[in-house]
């Protein structure tokens, strides 16, 4: 299979998935420096929820950086995108609801190179449904693994680390640690007095 980033791709969807500390972003920065150093037009962007470093950048956690524009819907991606912008880069996608996909499509229809990064299963372990569509619709997925912080085996899930319902709460080390199948646990970040009434 030839990779993406080894032809001139025009009007495609890229998708970048797996667990916290998989390095998704990292990858998404690196295919997008790539495009850079190509001197293509490249214009990148995440949601406005993605608080955790900073606000204007998408950045990983060994702290590669990108500028970025903060949006709060996948709709405002649509506004901002100038046409002469041929590779368009979203972090974080599973922040973002179901017209994801239907921009993403536009996008590309639109002949332009798109790279997506997102969690593809919240902290519970289930999938987030858009992020499931995107690859369903794209051309190219990659789905890394991180390494589980208990057992050191590869992990595709995101272990959350303190209680709370919430199912997008915004976090890195300090809420989350990667977890193989066999070490993930998501009765853990559950509120005792909800598993209580589970009973």
């Amino acid at each position: 299979m030839i990779h993406a980033n080894n032809i001139n791709v025009r009007g495609c969807i890229e998708v970048i998935t797996g667990s916290m500390f998989s390095g998704k972003t990292q990858e998404l920065i690196r295919r997008l420096k790539l495009c850079i150093i190509a001197k293509q037009k490249v214009q990148i962007f995440n949601s406005y929820l993605d608080t955790r470093y900073l606000k204007e950048h998408i950045v990983s956690h060994d702290k590669s950086m990108l500028e970025a524009t903060p949006v709060k819907s996948a709709k405002d991606i649509l506004l901002k995108v100038e046409d002469d912008t041929e590779v368009v880069g979203i972090d974080e996608a599973h922040f973002f609801g179901d017209d994801i996909v239907d921009v993403c499509n536009k996008l590309a229809n639109m002949g332009k190179r798109v790279i997506v990064a997102g969690l593809d299963c919240d902290w519970r372990g289930k999938p987030f449904i858009q992020m499931a569509k995107l690859m369903a619709v794209a051309e190219y997925v990659t789905k890394n693994l991180a390494i589980c912080m208990v057992c050191g085996n590869p992990a595709h899930y995101s272990q959350k680390l303190v209680e709370g319902n919430s199912r997008i709460e915004v976090g890195a080390s300090d809420k989350y640690e990667a977890r193989c199948r066999k070490c993930f646990n998501p009765k853990l970040a559950i509120p005792k007095k909800v598993l209580k009434l589970k009973r």
